[in-house]
């Protein structure tokens, strides 16, 4: 994200003029891609209704950050990345998410769901010089968790 903190000072600025920090941003694209999945899942050691087997529609939604396009224009293959978020998806989709390593023993949350998913496209996408750079995952329309590494 283009903020001031990421932002570098301007190297020029006009002898004995009191202005405002000047700052140049770099360059970023952007792409996002997302898929859908059925899943159901309980929380272990959670005091509530999400303690008993249930279900979502989740979504799972990617993003690519990239300084520049590559020769084709673009920064990633849309078909590349899909096919690599389908392999996973193949994995959890009409599943319980409790019976799929790791969530055996690591309680399949949203935020857990979505490291899972960034670790999972990161080591499948590294061949091609992709690296995901945000994961959100929806359980319902108006929920969502993100992951990414700064």
């Amino acid at each position: 994200m283009n903020t001031l903190e990421s932002a570098r000072p301007c190297r020029f600025r006009p002898k004995g003029k009191r202005l405002a920090p000047c700052y140049t941003f770099r360059p970023m694209f952007e792409v996002t891609k997302k898929a859908t999945f059925a899943a159901a899942h309980f929380l272990r050691n959670y005091d509530g209704p999400c303690a008993r087997l249930h279900g979502h529609n989740w979504t799972v939604e990617v993003t690519v950050r990239a300084p520049k396009v590559d020769p084709m224009g673009m920064v990633v293959d849309f078909m590349d990345l899909g096919a690599a978020m389908d392999e996973l998806l193949e994995m959890v989709d009409h599943r319980n998410l409790n019976e799929i390593p790791p969530f055996i023993e690591v309680n399949p949350t949203s935020e857990n769901l979505a490291a899972w998913f960034h670790q999972e496209l990161e080591r499948r996408l590294a061949p091609k010089g992709i690296r995901p750079h945000v994961v959100r995952i929806w359980e319902m329309p108006d929920c969502s968790a993100a992951y990414w590494k700064e």
